[in-house]
């Protein structure tokens, strides 16, 4: 038998799990297991690694930075980059490790969407709320997309502002607005990011990394505003099958 996971905390709803079930199911993948491994701390995250059959394990909220220390090696293409990891490898002779592939979610599916609706990403500037592990991905993309960007926390420092700071100038200029922190994640369907939500309208792009429920808050403000708006699923997704592509076959996984 073949082992796969997810380690986070809290899991109360998983993506992956379903989404890695039923392709088991779809392509005929026999001996293939996918376990959620919720986890308070990460104490007992080296036992797990060294499960007999465990091939591979993403890692979501809060430890996509925490697990560092537990890896023997970083991708250098992804994670040692970005200095996040969602997906960890384990080889045959027990060696570990990381990989991003949230960047390729990321990055594949803005384009996607940006050009579905008859625009480009050149010229536009972002606010990218959250600075944690997801926002690090975020980050890494919008340098290679040439999109300028503001890092939005509750906290201000030397490479972030607040909330509080947003201006009507500031969220008029910056058309592309990434949720990347949980707020309104089920069952919290009532939050949302503290921004000035009146001063998006018609030309903005709200993007959520949310995807449950489909429609955030965030989303929805915006969509009222006139503002396009995505979900996080599309990335998830394209995500999960880079991950799947990391775990059985590691050649030439960037070039595509």
């Amino acid at each position: 038998m073949k082992y796969y996971g997810l380690i986070g905390y809290p899991l109360t709803h998983s993506f992956s799990k379903k989404y890695f079930s039923d392709k088991f199911i779809q392509e005929g993948i026999a001996e293939s297991q996918y376990d959620l491994y919720e986890m308070p701390a990460l104490d007992t995250l080296p036992t797990l690694l060294k499960k007999e059959g465990l091939i591979g394990l993403n890692v979501t909220i809060p430890y996509k930075k925490d697990v560092l220390p537990f890896l023997d090696e970083l991708d250098d293409e992804s994670a040692e980059r970005i200095g996040a990891v969602n997906t960890i490898k384990i080889y045959p002779d027990g060696s570990t490790k990381g990989f991003n592939t949230d960047y390729y979610g990321f990055y594949q599916s803005l384009v996607s969407w940006v050009e579905r609706h008859g625009d480009t990403c050149e010229g536009l500037k972002a606010l990218v709320l959250g600075n944690g592990g997801a926002a690090k991905a975020v980050m890494v993309a919008l340098d290679d997309l040439k999109i300028e960007y503001l890092l939005i926390s509750r906290q201000e420092s030397t490479e972030t502002i607040t909330y509080d700071a947003l201006t009507q100038e500031i969220i008029q200029s910056h058309r592309l607005i990434i949720n990347t922190t949980p707020l309104g994640t089920f069952p919290n369907v009532t939050a949302c990011p503290n921004i000035p939500y009146q001063f998006i309208s018609k030309g903005h792009y709200l993007y959520d990394l949310v995807y449950n429920p489909a429609e955030t808050l965030f989303l929805e403000r915006g969509r009222e505003q006139g503002a396009s708006t995505q979900n996080g699923l599309k990335m998830l997704e394209l995500q999960a099958e880079k991950a799947w592509e990391i775990w059985n076959n590691e050649d030439n996984i960037w070039s595509n």
